[in-house]
């Protein structure tokens, strides 16, 4: 059976595209197509459909979170936040797969970042 081997992109309606635009690439180093796409490194991509009543994105009008591998967390974390960028943390979101925190960008969509924990042998 063929399979998928990735995610192509990620589509979402914005009040201000370019501005948005904007905000993922100076903020989290996510470029559109200037002049290339983002290319990102290999790594594990959870696809997780979530019951229509969770609140895990914060927001009930929200219908998708997207989620980033981050390699430092806590530089992230410090970077957003001296850019004025608000970040949540919560100690039970950590586990055994890594550390995480949560940002919302200019539009109220929320954003996970994600730390993986270090493979073992």
């Amino acid at each position: 059976m063929e399979k998928v081997n990735g995610i192509g992109g990620v589509f979402f309606r914005a009040r201000d595209p370019e501005a948005l635009g904007a905000w993922y690439e100076t903020h989290l180093g996510v470029n559109q197509l200037n002049p290339m796409p983002w290319k990102q490194r290999e790594g594990f991509t959870v696809f997780a459909p979530f019951a229509q009543n969770t609140d895990y994105f914060g927001n009930d009008e929200k219908q998708w979170m997207i989620n980033f591998r981050v390699d430092d967390l806590a530089a992230m974390t410090a970077q957003l936040e001296a850019a004025g960028i608000a970040v949540e943390t919560h100690t039970d979101w950590d586990s055994e797969v890594g550390k995480f925190a949560r940002i919302h960008d200019p539009e109220g969509n929320p954003i996970e970042l994600w730390e993986p924990t270090a493979p073992t042998a």
